[in-house]
């Protein structure tokens, strides 16, 4: 059996990227086969079946099965850092839009669970994850919160001394750990109580007291 493709381009459910159909396929089967089982124990063979085509057009697109999972956390890195950017437009105040960062971060591991699946548990035990395309973009969306704390420090909302590149750690790593639980163990995630605790205890050490208080 051989593939052949109509040169026509469809577009991902993701990006709203145009790609072969072939291609979108084969991403969307392995998103489908991620929400039951982990990556491991996933085959080509079983991505090729839930997408309706042949092992060989997966090798057509990908370099094998990892550069696969690669491409589809940057479907999704690429897509979340964008709406991440737009969540925080408009809003007034360092704080405020730290608050609304921290959210959405929330909101989308509570209900994109393959995608907090494959970040948080799937690509942390390779070691070339660090130097893919994906872990670039993940920076990127690090570097919208680093901002964010620079600015609160200019402006005077985040008190003088704290070192915005930890800050921005102990805020991710804060998240990371909240959320991982309910991800591994699919349970409830709550933005809005999460939030609201997460909140509470690291702005209260960051945020910079004025008289009286």
């Amino acid at each position: 059996m051989v593939d052949v493709e109509s040169p026509s381009r469809s577009v991902s459910p993701v990006t709203g990227q145009p790609f072969p159909p072939g291609r979108i396929k084969i991403a969307e089967a392995l998103r489908v086969l991620l929400e039951s089982k982990d990556f491991g124990s996933i085959t080509t063979a079983e991505i090729a079946r839930t997408a309706g085509v042949t092992e060989a057009l997966i090798y057509k697109y990908f370099r094998d099965k990892k550069d696969l999972l690669y491409q589809v956390l940057s479907e999704y890195l690429e897509h979340y850092d964008t709406r991440f950017e737009i969540d925080v437009k408009g809003i007034k105040g360092a704080l405020n839009r730290l608050r609304k960062l921290i959210w959405s971060h929330i909101n989308v591991y509570a209900t994109d669970r393959v995608f907090a699946k494959i970040l948080l548990i799937e690509v942390r035990s390779f070691s070339d994850y660090y130097t893919s395309k994906p872990y670039e973009l993940v920076k990127k969306y690090s570097n919208i919160l680093l901002t964010i704390i620079e600015e609160g420090i200019a402006n005077g909302e985040i008190r003088e001394g704290i070192s915005p590149s930890v800050m921005r750690q102990v805020i991710l790593g804060a998240l990371e750990n909240v959320c991982l639980t309910g991800v591994v163990f699919d349970r409830q995630i709550s933005p809005d109580d999460l939030t609201e605790s997460l909140c509470d205890v690291i702005f209260g050490g960051i945020e910079k007291k004025t008289a009286g208080r």
